[in-house]
C-alpha cells in the first residue's frame, strides 16, 4: 500500500484540523520557548524540572538512594520583652533618695529641729518673768540670748517707741604747736545708719554697739548725769572709750595731734504722725549733753570690753 495514501493511514491528520503545537509546529504558531526558541526570542536561562532530572545520571537498581544534605536550622531571635509600664506615681523629694541619703536627711532635719525647740524655750524663758528655772539657769539663757537674740519690746504696744535719739561726740584736740582747738560734733548714730543701709548683713557692732552703751548710760544715771549704784561708773567708762575710739577714726587727728577730752550728746526728736492723724507733737529736737571726759591712757589702747 502506498505511503503517501491518505485514505488508508488513519495517523494521517486531516488538512483541516490543527496539528498538535509539541510535535510539529507550524509556520506563524508560536512555538514552546523550552523546547525549539526562535530567533529574537531569548531563551530561558534556568533548565526545567524535566531537563534537570534527564542530565542526572540514573541510579542503578537495587542502589540506596544518597541521603540528602543536612540543613542547618538558623535560629529565630526571640523578641525582646516590652519594657514594664511606668510608674504612673514617681517618687520625687526625698523619697526619691538612697536609703543611706534618706537617713542622713532624716538625722540634719532632727538636728535642725532640736535646735529650733531650744531656741523658742530659751527667748520664751528671756522673755518671762522671773521662775524657778530663770533661777537657776538665768546664766545659760542669757549666755544664749545675747547679744545676737536680744528682745527688745519696746516695738510693741502699749507703749511703742516714737522717737529718733541720735549719739553724738565732739573733741578737744592739743596740736603739736601747744594750741587747743574744738571740733565740731560727729553724728555716730547717723554713720551706724549708712553702714546698715543696703547692707544685707549688717555687723552686731554697726546695730547695737553705739545704742547699747547710750541705753545703759540712761539707765544707770539720774537727770542731772550722776551715776546710780556701780554700774553707773562703768557705764560712764564703756560710753567714753566708744567715743574716744570712733573719733580716731574720723580722722580728727592731724599728725602730733593729742586729744583730750571728749564730750557726749544725745539729740532727741519725735516721730511726726502720718497726714492722717490729727495728733500734734513737737518737731523741735531735744539735746541731753554731758560733762567733759578727759581721755585717759586706758581710753586710747585696746579694745572695747
Amino acid at each position: 500500500m502506498d505511503a503517501h495514501d491518505r485514505g488508508s493511514t488513519p495517523r494521517h491528520d486531516d488538512p483541516g484540523t490543527p496539528s498538535d503545537p509539541t510535535s510539529s509546529p507550524e509556520a506563524g504558531t508560536p512555538s514552546d520557548p523550552t523546547s525549539s526558541p526562535e530567533a529574537g526570542t531569548p531563551s530561558d536561562p534556568t533548565p526545567s524540572p524535566e531537563a534537570s532530572a534527564a542530565s542526572e545520571p540514573a541510579e542503578p537498581p537495587g542502589s540506596t538512594p544518597a541521603p540528602a544534605p543536612a540543613r542547618t536550622a538558623i535560629p529565630t531571635p526571640r523578641p525582646t520583652p516590652p519594657d514594664p509600664d511606668p510608674d504612673p506615681n514617681p517618687r520625687t523629694g526625698v523619697a526619691a533618695l538612697s536609703l543611706r541619703h534618706q537617713i542622713g536627711v532624716a538625722l540634719a532635719l532632727a538636728l535642725v529641729a532640736i535646735a529650733v525647740c531650744v531656741h523658742i524655750g530659751m527667748v520664751f524663758l528671756h522673755v518671762a518673768p522671773v521662775n524657778t528655772v530663770t533661777r537657776q539657769h538665768g546664766g545659760a539663757v542669757d549666755d544664749w540670748i545675747y547679744p545676737e537674740f536680744e528682745q527688745n519690746w519696746k516695738l510693741f504696744a502699749p507703749n511703742p517707741l516714737q522717737q529718733n535719739v541720735a549719739v553724738q561726740v565732739r573733741a578737744r584736740i592739743r596740736g603739736a604747736d601747744g594750741g587747743s582747738r574744738t571740733t565740731g560734733w560727729y553724728d555716730l548714730s547717723a554713720q551706724d545708719g549708712r553702714a546698715i543701709d543696703g547692707n544685707p548683713l549688717p555687723s552686731h557692732t554697726q546695730q547695737n554697739e553705739l545704742r547699747r552703751s547710750w541705753d545703759l548710760f540712761v539707765a544707770t544715771h539720774d537727770a542731772n548725769n550722776r551715776p546710780i549704784g556701780l554700774r553707773g561708773s562703768l557705764s560712764e567708762a564703756y560710753l567714753r572709750r566708744i567715743a574716744v575710739l570712733r573719733m580716731g577714726r574720723e580722722d580728727a587727728l592731724a599728725r602730733g595731734d593729742v586729744l583730750v577730752s571728749v564730750q557726749v550728746r544725745s539729740r532727741t526728736s519725735n516721730v511726726p504722725p502720718p497726714k492722717w492723724s490729727d495728733e500734734k507733737v513737737s518737731v523741735q529736737p531735744v539735746f541731753r549733753e554731758l560733762s567733759w571726759w578727759p581721755v585717759t591712757a586706758d581710753d586710747t589702747e585696746g579694745s572695747v570690753r
